[in-house]
């Protein structure tokens, strides 16, 4: 899926960053940096993983996940700020080139999680 260039500005501005999982106890929701995600040329999201146990074991029995991630130096629909929703599947990777590039980026990388979005919404 092509990323919306606004996703690409908002990216470039630091902001807190929500992934969602659904797991046997419930919605597990957490967080990371938009200056962390790196976009491959097929428009996967690219994210370190230091910990994310939880996220991990979730998408391993169900692979779909919810991203929200804005900044509030981006022009939105009104006003400055603005936010996404992102609905995809993702996985984690301890090898191959997207790992590669993300533990150079991030030394304390153990796993990177990659989001493949199915939908991207701008909701600011």
């Amino acid at each position: 899926m092509e990323i919306p260039e606004k996703l690409h500005e908002v990216i470039k501005h630091e902001g807190v960053v929500a992934i969602v999982t659904q797991g046997n106890e419930g919605p597990h929701v957490v967080n990371t940096w938009n200056s962390y995600i790196s976009v491959t040329e097929q428009g996967h999201l690219l994210i370190p993983a230091g910990g994310m146990k939880v996220t991990e074991a979730n998408i391993a029995q169900n692979s779909r996940v919810l991203v929200t991630m804005g900044s509030r130096e981006v022009q939105g629909f009104h006003s400055k700020g603005t936010g996404f929703l992102i609905k995809g599947t993702a996985n984690f990777s301890t090898s191959g080139a997207g790992f590669t590039l993300m533990k150079k980026k991030f030394p304390w990388c153990r796993a990177v999680l990659q989001v493949n979005p199915t939908t991207i919404e701008q909701t600011l």
